[in-house]
């Protein structure tokens, strides 16, 4: 059994995970409540949520069903990326286990634990085959779209990850959930966009597209948020609430078309059994969309990560564990900023 902890941002998760069987037991607490009158996780009060849940989630797991800590064979946390006080929480909760129940220690990265969460149903369906199966998924195409990172990379056959597009500014669910502010929605608002989207045009407004140039592998949502202000500022409040479904679709298009053009690059230029799609925007059905007729054409088996580890979930860290085991550190360094390390 593989214990983990994620306190990454604004989610406490606690899972344990048995490898033999592909079944994971996970408790995670939201703290989406405690942030939304601010429109945003305010560090402080999301690593105090931290330190008071953390307990409370500990004493569920213990009281599971066939939970007992003798079963535990290592304690594997996330180090980062993340907001570096709510990391500090949890890695000394790991910690705090791992010299109590005398276990070894494994560091995790956050990013790592999405791109591996593509794998994890086909890991359950059928543990005992499960790298044989994978060996013919490898090399993947894979896109994480998440709240905090955008990044396009390659899963090589030995698992190590290689990076091949990245935001410059802004990730592209920063970019939904800003753009969804500027519209009056509430926090967190990428989800509301895509509500509010439906029935909309998502060409009646002409968004820009920073990097079209077909070589340029990068991303850029600053400028896409700026022309959503202009745009606002020079429609009338009736116009807006004429065009608001159209002005939801467009804007979203013009997040979702960087991203599946991005991927489309990667694709013609590379040699991919596949590809996959994590982090919290993977939820995101128009994106889903896109991303399966874009695999489609090019007969490529695509690999979506489960709606309930899109988001940020224990069960994804204690599976990279497994996947891409690091040496036991007795001491672990926080990584507050993007590294795939």
């Amino acid at each position: 059994m593989i214990l983990a902890v994620e306190s990454s941002c604004d989610e406490t998760a606690l899972a344990y995970f048995n490898p033999h069987t592909g079944q994971a037991r996970e408790f995670l607490h939201s703290q989406l409540d405690l942030h939304k009158e601010y429109g945003g996780v305010v560090p402080e009060l999301a690593s105090r949520a931290h330190l008071e849940m953390f307990p409370i989630l500990l004493n569920r797991l213990i009281a599971s069903d066939g939970f007992t800590p003798d079963q535990v064979t290592q304690i594997a946390v996330t180090i980062g990326p993340g907001l570096a006080p709510c990391l500090a929480l949890g890695i000394s909760h790991a910690r705090s286990l791992a010299t109590a129940w005398k276990l070894p220690l494994c560091p995790v990265n956050h990013l790592r634990g999405h791109a591996y969460s593509v794998f994890m149903d086909l890991h359950s369906a059928d543990p005992q085959s499960f790298s044989e199966n994978l060996s013919r998924l490898l090399p993947q195409l894979g896109l994480l779209v998440s709240g905090g990172n955008t990044l396009l990379f390659e899963i090589q056959a030995n698992l190590d990850i290689r990076i091949l597009a990245q935001t410059i500014d802004d990730a592209a669910g920063e970019a939904l959930d800003k753009g969804a502010k500027l519209l009056g929605l509430d926090y967190p608002g990428g989800a509301l966009l895509e509500k509010n989207a439906k029935g909309g045009d998502p060409e009646a407004f002409d968004f820009p597209r920073a990097f079209a140039q077909k070589d340029d592998m990068r991303f850029s949502y600053s400028g896409l948020k700026t022309s959503l202000r202009y745009r606002l500022e020079k429609l009338q409040d009736r116009e807006v609430e004429k065009q608001f479904a159209n002005l939801c679709a467009s804007y979203q298009e013009a997040v979702i078309d960087q991203l599946i053009s991005k991927t489309h690059q990667a694709l013609i230029h590379g040699n991919y059994q596949s590809i996959g799609l994590s982090g919290g925007v993977a939820n995101n059905l128009t994106l889903r969309s896109h991303l399966t007729r874009l695999t489609d054409k090019y007969h490529c088996p695509l690999f979506l990560a489960q709606p309930r580890h899109c988001g940020d979930n224990a069960s994804m860290i204690a599976f990279a564990a497994f996947l891409h085991p690091q040496a036991s550190q007795p001491k672990l360094e926080l990584q507050p900023a993007l590294t795939l390390a």
